[in-house]
Order: C-alpha cells, then sequence, then structure tokens
C-alpha cells in the first residue's frame, strides 16, 4: 500500500468523507485540494448507465466550454492549396498535406486536434493505426471532417471538446485549469453536463447519469450533487 504523501493527506483532510458536494462547493474546494506546482487540469468523470458495446447506447459528441479549456491547443489542418489561408487565417498551428502525411507515417504526432477535408480522407485513412490510439483521427461527428475548416478551428481554439464514453461506460474530459475562478469552472460544468443530457440514448434504461466527480491533476474526486449541475 502506498503512503499517503503530506499534500495528499492535506487534500483528503479537507473533503467530508461520504458527502456529496454542489458544484458550487465543489468548485472552490477542488482549488483547495490542488498542491502541483503547475497549473492543473480540472477534470470530470461521469458514469453513465450505458452499455458501449452497443451502437444505440454509444455516447459521444462535442461541447463549447463558455470560458474554454484553458489549454494551448495544437492544430494541424490537413486540406488542399485552396483551403489554407483559411486555415492559417483562423489560426491554425500547421497547414498542408502530403508533408504532413509523411511525417504523421514517420511518428510525429505533435498535436492535439487535426482537421481535415471531407475530399481528403482517403489518403487520411490509412494512417488509422497511428491516429486512432491517440485519439487524433478526424471524424465528422466531431466536427474535424469539415469544408468549412476556418470555423472548426475557431471552435477548437475557443474551447470546443470533442469526448466519448469509454468500454466502462465512463464519459471523462477536462474542463479547465485551476486557475480558473469557482464560478468559471461551474460554468463550464454545467454546460458539459447539459450536453450530456441531450445526448441520452432512447434505448438507454433506468437511471442514465449514475454519478459525477470532479477533480483536478493528481487530487481526490469530489462527488457532485447531480441537481446542482442542471438547476
Amino acid at each position: 500500500m502506498s503512503k499517503l504523501t503530506k499534500n495528499k493527506k492535506a487534500a483528503l483532510e479537507k473533503l467530508e468523507n461520504g458527502k456529496i458536494y454542489t458544484i458550487d462547493e465543489a468548485a472552490s474546494l477542488v482549488k483547495e485540494i490542488t498542491f502541483t506546482k503547475f497549473d492543473a487540469s480540472v477534470d470530470m468523470d461521469v458514469r453513465l448507465n450505458v452499455d458501449p458495446r452497443k451502437a444505440n447506447q454509444m455516447v459521444r459528441g462535442v461541447c463549447t466550454l463558455p470560458h474554454g479549456t484553458g489549454k494551448e491547443v495544437k492544430v494541424l489542418v490537413l486540406c488542399t492549396p485552396d483551403k489554407e489561408e483559411e486555415a492559417k487565417a483562423a489560426g491554425a498551428d500547421y497547414v498542408g498535406l502530403d508533408e504532413y502525411i509523411d511525417k504523421l507515417k514517420s511518428g510525429w504526432t505533435d498535436v492535439d486536434i487535426i482537421i481535415t477535408l471531407p475530399s481528403c480522407m482517403g489518403k487520411i485513412g490509412a494512417l488509422g493505426r497511428i491516429l486512432g490510439p491517440r485519439g487524433l483521427m478526424p471524424n465528422p461527428k466531431s466536427g474535424t471532417v469539415t469544408v468549412e475548416v476556418g470555423k472548426a478551428v475557431t471552435e477548437v481554439k475557443q474551447g470546443k471538446i470533442d469526448f466519448k464514453v469509454d468500454k466502462f461506460g465512463i464519459v471523462h474530459t477536462s474542463i479547465g485549469k485551476v486557475n480558473f475562478t469557482p464560478q468559471q469552472i461551474k460554468d463550464n460544468a454545467r454546460e458539459f453536463m447539459s450536453v450530456i443530457q441531450k445526448l441520452k440514448p432512447s434505448a438507454a434504461k433506468g437511471t442514465y447519469i449514475q454519478s459525477v466527480f470532479l477533480s483536478s491533476t493528481m487530487s481526490p474526486g469530489i462527488k457532485l450533487d447531480l441537481k446542482s449541475l442542471f438547476d
């Protein structure tokens, strides 16, 4: 059994055992129980009553957070020459096609999001084994395969996130940074949960949202009162 560090012990002492916190309480508390020397991410874990193995119960979507993610997102746009200026003007970090496909094939993946045109997917499909495991494969459902590359880049830079339920029925995502104000954390959390609620599969039976936890990088999880996320 690993020994509790001084900071971990201090964080746990601030949490009441068995207590379920409102989002207002948790948004302030998560800042108090974070002791990392870097600006930690604020994460949400949502356990859903779905079976991801069944196509009609898969939960996947996108959400534009009101206050962004607080992260600097590196965007690669794989496009034809006629779309390059549009992508660059929107703030894409890397723009091109064949030269970047070659770089990706050689193992370069120093990007967070890849956006491309529908007409370019034929070339990118061969990169599935490289991009898929890293969550970088462009997908029409997440808005990363589109003719409006400029709009897609702008949305990603402003805080649009892509999420998907894992095989255990849990959606895990970052909704901000510890340096955000409690109100910003609350706003982002409620917007994210609103989108999760709207994505409820018609095939899902019983209580759809089982539990929600808020945490930061390396901090304990704070169990949230579901009502406070939707009131």
